[in-house]
């Protein structure tokens, strides 16, 4: 005998007694009741001897016409012969359809929301990878069917899905049970009933397996008979929320042996808890001695008795009310009920529709559109008490009602499978770190997947990420690819160990071209400098000075005005020193042209003549300096692409056509220079000034052809670098090859710096 089901049985019958006493619902009114035992007959066979009336196996002395207070197990051939129900435990989502089913209604909960809250729930502990079993019934088929739709949308894989049906042989039980051992899931979400699950149990325990973590429908989960399972241990699932009814456990011991005898059932029930024959009863049981009165009820321990935390036996009571109260509405009004009043069973289908009122224990009871209650459940785990038994625990509600993300409350720790404290890991593969994305394994579902690194450029800063996520343009990936870090902005910066060189240099030689300066102002009246064109020399190195100071304007953060400068004072302080020495070495070539009788070649340039080549080739290059400012000017500019990690700021040539005209005028005025002051090297002079221009020269046009591949070659910072470089290289050229020579000879060699030496009429030693 199931205790448990007499139970829910018993409790039908305390509740109409309850109503009949009621002053409020049904006044004047009695009610009364049938119940059918459908354990060992087929479920067809009791749902029409329901349909007819006949041979009750418990029912009140007085006797009343048909109405359904219990569910009827084969609803569906049925229907056509009843009127209207209301069950305590058919959780099929197949019932919720009003076309099938117009007259159905339930206080249990759907298990369309129970399937919606399990996958949640599996989601929400990180579980991707499970099993399923299900029975071979409505029950297993429809609720596994509502799970495994609402996991798809969660994202979750199942590894396997069996099915089980208790007539089946044991062959299938096998297979089921070996599947289950072999798999890699670790987690199983059952929607089974309680026999399919208790063989399945049974046949596990037989050999070792490793510790999974069971899911467990309503059906199952909170069934006392589970709790000698210790595999089940750490099991989680869902129950109707428990209560207490008042009143009803002082009912269900108020049974004494001659009320027993009054009643198979309960006779039957009596007999097999006290293994003890009633006097005078003939039945099955009387092998059993007989009993001898000292039985005591009160003692017994079995889900009868147990009446501390109910679930499914408050069902039986909210589904009983429902009935009462849909009576109620359709035969009183707001002081009497009418007992003579006829009703069509249709009524009370349109009152159930609209009951709403509260129990005594405080649950609000009432019907959706599809007959079915507001989903509220206990989430039931499995846990071992300190005597070492299993103990089936409340943790935490779901209640459908509430918003997405909050139908979850927690009220206690769970105890996972094995006793640990930390949650069970089930997945096909292991979360792929940020930095990572998954690739699918070829042929797998979509839980199995390899965890592939980003790629270059790319980022991922999510766990799991299907898909990495390019960094914009001035951003580039950290060294774990999970975040966008802004680019590094190079430039040759003040503080840079290679700026810091070069503006050493450029300061050096602005100080030498000072120094050659006060030199040849200290000695402007000796033989040497006076012959060297004293004003184009101090004109030079001016202009050498500029140089070298112009070099600094490369140094530093690239802006709009040091863009422009920059390149436009490279261009015309270069073509100033350039044009000063051409003019010294066309001064050398009209010299030694008016050594010559009859010569007249000096006063056609002299130094007006000298001043005014100077100034124009100057000009030259400042209207195409201001050409180019005027059509394209260089501005900032932050390149992206010469590197993939790092921003280059850099000034944009804007017109490369303005830039290399300004260095192609320089370059043309510096091989105009070389060739005549290579024609001019072999004049008679011990102090040939046109030797020491055309080395000048080689090495300025040896630095800046060189200038060119290395320019356009050199990455970043380095370009401008290199332009700096060609710069002082050429100037510090300029500087030693011209005076380095004349500043030797007034300083250390006076006696030479005669005009009879220079005109070479006294020999000279070799320098």
């Amino acid at each position: 005998m199931d205790f448990r089901e007499l139970r829910f049985a018993r409790t039908l019958e305390f509740t109409i007694r309850e109503i009949n006493n009621s002053t409020d619902l049904l006044p004047d009114i009695t009610l009364g009741y049938q119940i059918y035992d459908s354990c060992s007959a087929s479920s067809i066979k009791v749902a029409f001897q329901f349909a007819n009336g006949l041979d009750s196996v418990f029912s009140d002395n007085n006797s009343c016409s048909k109405s359904a207070a219990a569910t009827v197990p084969a609803i569906l051939f049925v229907f056509p012969f009843i009127e209207s129900q209301v069950s305590h435990s058919a959780t099929c989502a197949c019932l919720s359809d009003k076309r099938q089913f117009p007259a159905f209604f339930r206080t249990v909960p759907s298990d369309h929301h129970q399937a919606a809250a399990l996958a949640r729930m599996v989601k929400y502990y990180g579980w991707t990878w499970i099993g399923a079993v299900r029975s071979d019934t409505d029950y297993g088929n429809y609720g596994m069917a509502s799970f495994l739709k609402a996991a798809q949308k969660e994202g979750i894989c199942v590894e396997y899905s069996e099915v089980y049906y208790r007539t089946q042989p044991r062959s299938k039980l096998e297979r089921v049970a070996n599947v289950i051992r072999r798999s890699m899931a670790r987690v199983i979400v059952a929607f089974i009933n309680i026999v399919e699950m208790r063989f399945i149990l049974e046949e596990l325990a037989r050999n070792p397996l490793p510790p999974l973590q069971w899911i467990g429908s309503e059906a199952w989960i909170t069934h006392p008979d589970f709790l000698q399972f210790n595999i089940c241990a750490g099991a989680l699932g869902f129950g109707v929320p428990r209560s207490v009814i008042p009143g009803l456990r002082e009912f269900l011991l108020d049974l004494s042996p001659a009320q027993a005898s009054k009643s198979p059932l309960l006779t039957e029930f009596w007999q097999s808890s006290f293994s003890c024959s009633l006097k005078g009863w003939t039945g099955s049981s009387s092998n059993f001695q007989e009993c001898d009165g000292s039985e005591d009820i009160h003692a017994l321990q079995n889900p009868y008795t147990d009446t501390s935390q109910l679930s499914n036996t408050i069902m039986v009571y909210e589904a009983t009310y429902a009935i009462a109260h849909a009576i109620h509405g359709v035969i009183c009004n707001d002081t009497q009920c009418n007992k003579t009043n006829t009703f069509s069973p249709w009524q009370i289908l349109n009152q159930l529709k609209s009951v709403n009122f509260s129990t005594k224990n405080g649950y609000q009871v009432n019907f959706d559109s599809n007959g079915d209650p507001v989903a509220v459940y206990e989430l039931i785990n499995l846990q071992f008490k300190k005597d070492g038994t299993l103990d089936s625990v409340p943790v935490g509600y779901y209640d459908s009602s509430k918003p997405t993300g909050q139908e979850f409350s927690m009220i206690s720790a769970i105890h996972w499978v094995g006793g640990q404290t930390e949650v069970p890991v089930s997945v096909c593969s292991e979360s792929c770190p940020p930095g990572t994305r998954k690739a699918v394994q070829k042929g797998r579902p979509v839980c199995c997947y390899d965890c592939i690194p980003c790629a270059e450029g790319e980022i991922s800063n999510k766990t799991d990420s299907v898909d990495c996520v390019r960094c914009p343009t001035e951003f580039w990936p950290s060294t774990k690819q999970d975040s966008c870090l802004p680019k590094l902005v190079e430039f040759l910066s003040w503080d840079d160990t290679l700026a810091i060189i070069l503006t050493g240099f450029s300061i050096t030689g602005a100080f030498m071209s000072l120094c050659v300066a006060t030199i040849f102002y200290r000695h402007r009246a000796s033989p040497i400098v006076r012959a060297n064109n004293s004003e184009l020399s101090f004109l030079l190195l001016f202009s050498l000075t500029l140089c070298f100071l112009c070099s600094l304007t490369f140094i530093g953060r690239p802006s709009e005005w040091s863009c422009m400068l920059r390149h436009t004072a490279f261009g015309i302080t270069f073509v100033l020193c350039i044009s000063c020495v051409l003019g010294k070495t066309i001064v050398v070539l009209m010299a030694f042209r008016a050594t010559i009788p009859g010569s007249n070649v000096m006063k056609w340039f002299g130094p007006p003549q000298q001043r005014l080549s100077v100034l124009a080739f100057t000009l030259m290059q400042a209207v195409i300096c201001v050409i180019w400012l005027k059509v394209s000017p260089p501005f900032p500019f932050r390149n992206v692409k010469h590197y993939k990690d790092k921003i280059i700021l850099e000034c944009n040539l804007g017109s490369t056509i303005g830039f290399w005209a300004v260095l192609g005028y320089i370059g043309f005025l510096a091989f105009l220079c070389f060739v005549l002051a290579f024609l001019a090297r072999k004049l008679p002079d011990n102090f040939n000034e046109a030797k020491f221009i055309t080395f000048s020269m080689l090495i300025f046009c040896a630095v800046w052809i060189t200038f060119i591949p290395s320019y356009v070659s050199s990455p970043g910072k380095f370009t401008v670098a290199v332009e700096i470089f060609a710069i002082l290289a050429s100037s510090f050229g300029l500087v030693i090859c011209i005076f380095a020579p004349k500043c030797f000879v007034i300083l250390f060699r006076p006696a030479q710096n005669t005009k009879k030496h220079l005109m070479g009429k006294v020999p000279s030693k070799s320098l």
